[in-house]
């Protein structure tokens, strides 16, 4: 029987040698590991495995409504971690998407022309009186 190499701890260990492809060692966080990677794996191949785990977490959501709620009650910490975090993604969503009147920039790198504008990703907007376009030059003056 050889040694092997687990793939969720890298160290050495005997393989069963009933499980001809083991990877994993007996350890309970490295068996943890192998079923997180396999239903990880499983939900991005198997369209109808990722529906019925959608179907499964929405049937428990209705029937647990409180159960966030009771769990941020408890967990004061988590809840303004969850918080923070949650302002930093909102701040970089915002950046990323933000129309401003002064990030055009220098006009001189467009060329004088008659363009044509097309809206393109409206939602995506921070401003109501802002509007995205894409400029196609038709033709140069």
């Amino acid at each position: 029987m050889e040694g092997r190499r687990c793939a969720g701890c890298g160290e050495a260990f005997r393989a069963c040698p009933r499980v001809r492809d083991q990877k994993y060692c007996r350890k309970e966080e490295c068996q943890r590991v192998r079923r997180l990677r396999w239903q990880r794996k499983k939900r991005q191949d198997d369209a109808d495995y990722r529906d019925n785990q959608g179907r499964a977490q929405r049937t428990w959501a209705r029937e647990n409504g409180a159960y966030w709620q009771a769990y941020r009650s408890g967990h004061p910490d988590y809840a303004q971690a969850n918080r923070e975090k949650q302002r930093q993604r909102d701040h970089r969503r915002r950046a990323a998407n933000l129309a401003k009147m002064d990030s055009i920039g220098d006009f001189s790198s467009v060329p004088s022309g008659t363009y044509l504008l097309v809206p393109r990703d409206e939602e995506k907007l921070a401003k109501m009186d802002s509007i995205m376009v894409e400029i196609t030059l038709l033709s140069k003056e």
